[in-house]
């Protein structure tokens, strides 16, 4: 009687939140929400500046728009349930629900990390091969390059919810998280979860050292570039031209980094300062890319400022 009722079966999990801080939640909602809100704000004027704007019908322009796409599918996988529990006190959340919100972060964090690669490899080709970049970068190869990103992070998550699914019935319903991670809802099993853990540890590590192995191999080609142009002046132009996917990269690897080596090596680590980072990556790199690029690039500065403040473009010109 004691060992059914121990390993029962359940259909929905708790969220706790943020682990100790549950008594700050009402006010910890109030940045999340302001970065959902920036996220779908920033990330709408991108996608509309460049569809409405025939002079950004360019690779780098396509490229961030996949990417504005992405963050806003990222953040509205996690802040609404994030918001939910901290506003609402919606804990609660279906098995099945619980398993797609998983599935989803991961995909689109994968996916982002595919989207930065390929932007790097577009910085490559302008600096490093200026004259070739339009025959390499093709409408269709960009396509091609955006569709491989997606398609290997869908293959590449979809083995775990099957893998938990597989799982017999848990020994524990409570989620010390703020939304459904991987290894969270992997700990709740009762039976041997050595196959779950080791895949997701993989795919996390492979996903991680080549995008940046690929990153940092593309950036090396072009500080070479740049360092056998004679004039300064032409190098400063060189380097500008990829301030921005640099401060994106920092953005969003920093607090990814930090948060897989606190989850598998930080014992000592508050759950708290965990569960913050976990979710500020989430939530923080969606908000500040649209940021980065409209005060990096002028072309997306002018035309967002033209798009809402008309007038002022008009006494401009």
């Amino acid at each position: 009687m004691a060992d059914n009722s121990t390993h029962r079966c359940i259909s929905s999990f708790f969220l706790v939140g943020v682990p100790g801080l549950q008594d700050l939640h009402c006010w910890i909602g109030i940045p999340a929400c302001l970065l959902f809100s920036l996220t779908l704000l920033g990330n709408s004027s991108i996608i509309v500046t460049v569809r409405l704007e025939p002079s950004l019908h360019q690779p780098m322009y396509f490229f961030l728009c996949m990417l504005a796409v992405n963050d806003v599918a990222l953040a509205s996988s996690t802040a609404p349930k994030m918001l939910g529990i901290f506003w609402l006190d919606a804990h609660w959340t279906d098995v099945d629900m619980c398993l797609a919100q998983m599935y989803f972060i991961h995909t689109f964090c994968i996916a982002e990390s595919a989207l930065l690669v390929a932007m790097a490899f577009d910085r490559y080709v302008a600096v490093c091969m200026p004259l070739r970049y339009t025959t390499i970068l093709t409408t269709p190869m960009v396509s091609k390059m955006g569709l491989a990103g997606v398609t290997r992070a869908v293959l590449l998550v979809l083995p775990c919810p099957l893998l938990i699914k597989r799982l017999p019935c848990y020994t524990q319903d409570v989620i010390t998280h703020a939304y459904c991670e991987h290894m969270a809802v992997v700990k709740l099993a009762s039976a041997d979860t050595r196959v779950n853990r080791a895949y997701g540890i993989s795919v996390a590590l492979s996903v991680m050292v080549l995008d940046l192995g690929l990153i940092a191999t593309s950036y090396i080609k072009i500080l070479q570039a740049v360092f056998r142009l004679s004039s300064q002046n032409a190098r400063s132009k060189a380097l500008g031209t990829c301030a921005a996917h640099v401060c994106t990269i920092l953005v969003s690897y920093t607090p990814a980094l930090f948060s897989f080596l606190t989850h598998r090596i930080g014992k000592k680590v508050p759950p708290s300062v965990h569960i913050i980072f976990a979710s500020s990556y989430l939530l923080v790199p969606p908000a500040v890319n649209p940021l980065v690029y409209g005060v990096k690039t002028r072309q997306i500065r002018d035309r967002v400022i033209g798009l809402f403040c008309p007038k002022r473009k008009i006494s401009e010109n």
